[in-house]
């Protein structure tokens, strides 16, 4: 309950225009500990870094809940360039994507435009032998992105696209049970939008538990299993219930963010595990970097630290 409420206060007082007009002009040198940067250059950089300590990188262009069809289409084509550019330097990509970004909700030919750029998406990303992830966004998404999720399984395959599911919402068992048919490469993650108590966990050791749950389901189902935390004991008991079940290293990955716990990252590459770092890029930073913060007290105290210093 208390982290909910830290949670609430801080993405409450995240939204108000004084701070982030504050944050917009003073704080991009802090959200640079959690982005790599502005460009697709910034963010292929950042990967080749990784790699030299064997960890691999998820490419994600900021922005959501765009408002135009020219705005969904333009961030489209800039995706599609990020992947053309990683594959030039040597990089299968690895992309991220928020369906509400790429035009989600708008119809354009009687298609949803979220669905077509997504399939231009994928073709590019087959081309490459890459993979695109479906990021999932606060709960009123959540039906259309899971929806939206099975067409393109049913049409490329789950080797080439995976959507996210999130432990703190009530309905997530639930959704992993109707998407058992397809097999599907899930990324497991606890949440990090301010959802109201009808619909999500209020209490840590409830979104913990559920968040084992999910995981251990999916590993026994057989299917490829995005395992995206930075709690060191979830990690360790995934390390022993894939050891306990005969679960190979080949059927899960561990899923990082980009500017928190390199160590461990580190850590689990060395001791042989698939290990990610999602990595975020781009001007629309403010929103991302606001979840960041209100995750844990730790990352507040590094802002007013670096805000009280400028």
């Amino acid at each position: 309950m208390i982290d909910q409420i830290y949670r609430k206060t801080v993405l409450t007082v995240a939204g108000n225009k004084s701070v982030e007009a504050l944050m917009r002009s003073r704080g991009w040198s802090l959200a640079q500990r959690f982005v790599a940067g502005e460009q697709a250059s910034d963010v292929i950089g950042a990967v080749q870094e990784l790699q030299k300590d064997g960890i691999g990188g998820i490419l994600d262009l900021l922005g959501e809940f765009v408002d135009s069809v020219e705005t969904a289409n333009a961030f489209a084509e800039q995706i599609l360039a990020l992947m053309d550019q990683a594959a030039a330097a040597g990089i299968k990509p690895y992309v991220s994507v928020k369906l509400s970004g790429i035009g989600q909700g708008m119809t354009v030919d009687g298609q949803d435009l979220g669905l077509t750029n997504a399939r231009r998406l994928l073709t590019k990303a087959a081309q490459y032998g890459g993979f695109l992830a479906l990021d999932m966004e606060d709960h009123p998404r959540v039906d259309v992105t899971l929806a939206q999720f099975r067409t393109l399984v049913e049409e490329f395959g789950h080797a080439v696209v995976g959507t996210v599911l999130q432990s703190y919402l009530y309905r997530t068992e639930a959704d992993l049970q109707a998407l058992g048919d397809l097999r599907p490469n899930l990324r497991i993650v606890k949440g990090a939008y301010l959802e109201p108590p009808s619909v999500a966990m209020p209490d840590k050791a409830d979104v913990d538990a559920s968040y084992r749950k999910l995981v251990y389901a999916n590993l026994k189902a057989g299917h490829y299993t995005n395992v995206a935390t930075h709690d060191e004991s979830i990690i360790d008991d995934v390390k022993m219930f894939v050891l306990s079940h005969g679960i190979p290293r080949s059927q899960f990955e561990f899923q990082l963010l980009y500017g928190v716990r390199r160590d461990l990252q580190k850590k689990l590459a060395a001791e042989g595990y698939t290990v990610r770092a999602y990595i975020p890029y781009g001007r629309d930073w403010y929103a991302y970097f606001s979840r960041r913060i209100a995750e844990r007290p730790g990352n507040a105290l590094f802002v007013l630290r670096g805000l009280l210093k400028g």
